[in-house]
């Protein structure tokens, strides 16, 4: 059977094609389109969120969205860096819009970029400046035999907002959480005081959601530097490790019931800022939180700050991901249901 014809086909006269690459970090999904997305305009990345949340979001549903994704499809979109000594940018795509953050997605875009040769490799250790919508997040690479073997990040400040916080949730009853931002806001639940099992993936996204409509709904969450940036996320569900040498467990229900197979960076970011508020976790000090596959990421307070007035730390967290392959996807503009659809 002669195949060469199929290898070597393009993409149709009319059709709109996009290359893509796909990764894992932790089992969480993350598939970066590197080509064929168009200009998107913008002197900050906030700005090109906004222009692509107004202007492209078919883009990120034909992408994320069945049947080239699925309902817990995560990707990034690469771009050019906006600030001076940044190296890429990023827009963070997922089953609901645009995020202003992601940790497992950084750990996974440093690796694609450094491993198909976007940027070069370093030595030992490679470091690059990459540009989200929260800020500027500096990421390092460890390189064995020309292999990156992990990734550590220095996320954007993050901070306890509340404590022991009190919430009215139909069907399940008051709640007690706290809230912390970590590059997004996270409401944090200990899964035993609601008794909900952290591998009960239908009660997970059940409780997730109902709980964050009744957060959303009794507090007022704002950010004090940037506006766009005060929103809910997700629900955070904690409990013990499965190994005791380890801290913790983080199941993290975002977007619309996305269930994130990784123990999320910018949720571990929000649970250092906690636990340190709450002098659990000292300047420095590591500690292991797994996630709803096992996965881990290594999490530390590397120094205190301040934003806008309010006490936050700035949080370095590790992890490792993982390539899947490359893809040339097609976009028939006569294929309606190829335009995008989600099943839940």
């Amino acid at each position: 059977m002669d195949l060469t014809p199929a290898l070597g086909r393009s993409a149709p006269a009319g059709w709109q094609k996009m290359t893509t690459i796909d990764s894992h970090t932790g089992g969480e999904p993350f598939r970066v389109v590197v080509e064929g997305l168009p200009p998107i305009p913008g002197n900050t990345v906030m700005e090109r969120r906004r222009y692509a949340i107004e202007n492209l979001d078919d883009l990120r549903k034909a992408t994320v969205w069945e049947p080239r994704g699925h309902a817990d499809m995560y990707g990034g979109w690469l771009g050019e860096p906006v600030e001076s000594d940044s190296d890429i940018a990023v827009l963070f795509v997922h089953n609901e819009g645009f995020s202003t953050m992601c940790g497992h997605g950084i750990i996974a875009l440093t690796k694609i970029v450094l491993e198909l040769g976007i940027l070069p490799k370093r030595g030992d250790e490679t470091t690059i400046r990459i540009d989200t919508p929260a800020g500027q997040v500096t990421s390092t690479a460890t390189i064995a035999d020309g292999v990156v073997t992990g990734v550590r990040f220095l996320n954007v400040p993050s901070f306890a907002v509340s404590l022991d916080a009190l919430v009215e949730v139909p069907a399940i009853g008051q709640v007690v959480y706290d809230l912390a931002f970590g590059g997004g806001f996270y409401a944090y639940v200990d899964a035993a005081s609601i008794n909900q099992d952290l591998a009960d993936t239908s009660g997970l996204v059940a409780n997730g959601r109902s709980i964050k409509r009744a957060v959303v709904d009794s507090a007022e969450i704002t950010h004090p530097d940037d506006p766009e940036l005060g929103f809910l996320y997700g629900v955070i569900f904690t409990g013990p490790p499965s190994r005791p040498e380890n801290h913790s467990r983080n199941v993290c229900v975002f977007a619309d019931g996305e269930i994130d197979r990784s123990p999320t960076g910018t949720g571990v970011s929000g649970r250092l800022a906690l636990l340190h508020s709450r002098d659990e976790v000292d300047l420095g000090q590591r500690v292991t939180v797994e996630s709803i596959t096992g996965s881990e990421f290594v999490g530390r307070v590397v120094e205190e700050t301040t934003v806008g007035g309010v006490p936050a730390v700035v949080p370095e967290v590790a992890g490792e991901a993982h390539l899947l392959g490359r893809s040339e996807l097609w976009l028939d503009p006569s294929d309606e249901i190829g335009k995008g659809f989600m099943l839940r």
